[in-house]
């Protein structure tokens, strides 16, 4: 009996990025090929240009690092390797927009296994227990420019350890233009801040790990064309 073929499973930002770039390995590895034209790219620092939409983090353009004092040495660092974002833009400003991250905190890697089990464990994160560390936008102020592009500072509710409390972000915002590749609106961001490790119950150690964590964050969010499926940040 004959079969209609199945339907085509729908074609994430992902794949086509993905796709692309495979492409274009396989082109430089064929003899005789011509020499590849240099991809160039600029942003609009107006946020007046970016459209209003839901925008979900870019899963291959991210990167969340924590670091405290280790006995006065050096800072000790951590990055997370899983996460996930929103971000909602309902008008042209800065003030409008929202933005909800959850990070996994399992993912976290010192590039030392053993200090990422130490880290981990049932004395500090307890990430069997809190498997999320989570942060929800409440408001945003506008500061000075930096470098000519619109900065400010965020606050919202930051959950680590069962505990939530407020903390504050300096944000840049690096600019705005379709991606070259797939097309789609994409805006980036820059962020720093700090937050006390005490208010969330995190003590161990001290003061041999200082208390005060350093946040450095970038982050790329990408609006998906209309009916995509929403993809995992990985």
């Amino acid at each position: 009996m004959h079969r209609p073929p199945a339907a085509a499973a729908p074609v994430t930002l992902q794949a086509r990025r993905r796709t692309w770039c495979a492409a274009l390995a396989l082109a430089c590895l064929l003899p005789g090929c011509m020499p590849l034209r240099v991809l160039t790219h600029s942003v609009s620092p107006t946020e007046t240009s970016v459209p209003a939409g839901h925008y979900t983090l870019d899963a291959h353009h991210w990167s969340i690092v924590f670091d405290a004092d280790h006995l006065h040495y050096t800072r000790f660092v951590m990055r997370f390797d899983r996460a996930s974002a929103q971000l909602d833009w309902p008008a042209h400003a800065l003030e409008d927009a929202r933005v909800e991250a959850t990070i996994d905190a399992a993912s976290l890697d010192t590039n030392v296994p053993l200090l990422d089990r130490m880290v981990k464990g049932s004395e500090m994160l307890d990430v069997e227990r809190y498997a999320q560390i989570r942060f929800a936008s409440t408001r945003f102020e506008r500061t000075a420019d930096v470098g000519g592009k619109p900065a400010g500072k965020l606050t919202g509710d930051l959950t680590i350890h069962g505990v939530t409390q407020p903390v504050t972000l300096d944000v840049v915002f690096n600019g705005y233009a379709p991606d070259p590749l797939t097309k789609q609106p994409t805006l980036g961001f820059a962020a720093t801040g700090r937050f006390s490790r005490a208010k969330f119950g995190l003590t161990t150690w001290y003061p041999a790990v200082g208390d005060e964590i350093d946040v450095r964050i970038q982050a790329e969010f990408e609006q998906a064309p209309p009916g995509a499926p929403a993809a995992a940040t990985q």
